[in-house]
């Protein structure tokens, strides 16, 4: 069996039809007595609801992934060489990408037949940006094939302040062609200072939008906790109220049981009174007849 033909075919599948048919090509591999097979195909997870709609473009839009790809790369690289002005052009990339894509995986999940709502989307906006910023997520993505929410803080790593600065030039390229000043011309060091302001303004900005990225990933998480809490309990409460009607029916069943048990036991000894009276009465009868046949056996003989 070729085991990534079938991951490829499963994650293909929306979450309610996966569990089954990986189930259904483990027995399929195991008939076949092809263990690892089975093996493989069976450590493979339904990917969350959320995870699936962010795989969709992966999948059905490999241009718009690729160039997100790429975006990505060039965020981390930027990141890394502390380079102002690219992160400013990526930052603003990164944004209008990432909400087209939500936007698409959006239409792709209805056009599956398994439209999302908003609070899912909000989850998928934040898998994207970690799509972008960690190179061990963007790889499953790329296939279409990642499987769970990522657990960690989603956006790229602080870059202090002081490093920033300290990496911006402080002697800024020419003038633009066709820039025009108002006011006295600033002097290299102030123009360096604003270069330096601006980056570290952009790089603040970025670390901004990051937090808040983790704090709505955090906030759909405990909302679908709190739904999750919220169905136990109702569940529970639902089990608890048919638990104390059975009860009840019990409490009523052996009341009953007991009165007719009382019921009977009177009855046994209102019988067995009339059945010692029977008796007696019998036993009675009996002696009347014995006595009326002495009687009769008496006479016999004297008439003869």
């Amino acid at each position: 069996m070729d085991v990534e033909q079938v991951t490829g075919e499963l994650y293909a599948l929306r979450p309610s039809e996966f569990t089954a048919a990986r189930d259904a090509y483990v027995a399929e591999a195991r008939r076949a007595k092809d263990k690892a097979a089975a093996r493989a195909i069976a450590a493979l997870r339904r990917p969350p609801l959320a995870v699936w709609a962010a795989n969709l473009p992966a999948r059905e839009r490999p241009e718009e992934a690729a160039r997100f790809l790429a975006l990505g790369e060039a965020l981390r690289e930027a990141h890394r060489t502390l380079d102002g002005e690219r992160l400013r052009e990526a930052g603003r990339q990164r944004h209008r990408l990432v909400a087209a894509l939500v936007r698409t995986a959006a239409a792709l999940a209805e056009e599956a037949g398994h439209p999302v709502s908003d609070p899912v989307l909000g989850e998928v906006e934040q898998i994207l940006h970690a799509v972008l910023a960690r190179p061990e997520v963007a790889g499953p993505w790329a296939k279409g094939r990642l499987t769970t929410l990522p657990e960690t803080a989603v956006g790229f790593p602080a870059v202090p302040s002081e490093t920033l600065a300290a990496r911006t030039p402080t002697v800024p390229p020419g003038p633009r062609a066709g820039a025009r000043r108002k006011g006295p011309a600033l002097t290299r060091d102030e123009q360096g200072k604003g270069e330096k302001a601006e980056t570290v303004k952009e790089a603040k900005a970025e670390r901004a939008r990051a937090a808040a990225g983790e704090a709505r990933t955090v906030l759909a998480r405990r909302e679908r906790e709190r739904d999750a809490a919220r169905e136990t309990e109702t569940a529970a409460r639902t089990a608890a109220e048919e638990a104390a009607e059975r009860l009840r029916r019990a409490e009523r069943e052996r009341e009953e049981a007991a009165e007719a048990a009382a019921v009977a036991e009177r009855t046994a000894r209102e019988t067995g009174a009339a059945l010692r009276t029977a008796e007696q009465a019998l036993d009675g009868a009996r002696d009347a007849v014995a006595r009326a046949e002495k009687e009769v056996r008496r006479h016999g003989r004297a008439e003869r």
